[in-house]
């Protein structure tokens, strides 16, 4: 009786073990909360490249597989070389929209156009992977 009741308590420690570092390896990694809504996560990123031009910002928007501080300060600064090269610019884009949501996963789509006061103007259409975890987070912008 005595052996059976270790056997059986050991058995239980590497099985809850396991099951604790499977826990611990596999978790959302993701620091901080994401956005409520899909959408809500592509307008806070594009507020942050495109308006607030703060890449720190941007990247909290971004989840942590597909974060990369040097490519999203690399977009921030071709923003701000923009407002720089062009007299006045001015960027806005459409409310962004929900086309596909599976799950933990959802495709937003929006334009991203920029004018200028001397009446240059540049369209983009984008789409985003959003992923959620802690939130909504943009995993991918195509």
């Amino acid at each position: 009786m005595l052996i059976a009741s270790i056997v059986l308590a050991v058995a239980v420690l590497l099985c809850g073990g396991g099951g604790l570092a499977a826990f611990l390896t596999l978790r959302n990694v993701e620091s901080g909360e994401g956005a409520k809504e899909p959408t809500a996560a592509v307008e806070n990123f594009l507020t942050a490249v495109y308006q607030q031009r703060d890449a720190k910002k941007a990247a909290s928007q971004v989840c942590s597989a597909a974060r990369d501080d040097k490519e999203i300060a690399a977009k921030v600064a071709e923003v701000k070389r923009y407002a720089e090269e062009y007299e006045n610019p001015r960027f806005r884009w459409t409310s962004p929209k929900l086309e596909n949501q599976t799950g933990e996963r959802a495709t937003v789509t929006t334009k991203v156009t920029m004018t200028t006061s001397d009446e240059k103007l540049t369209e983009q259409d984008l789409r985003f992977t959003v992923v959620q975890t802690t939130g909504w987070w943009v995993c991918e912008v195509a």
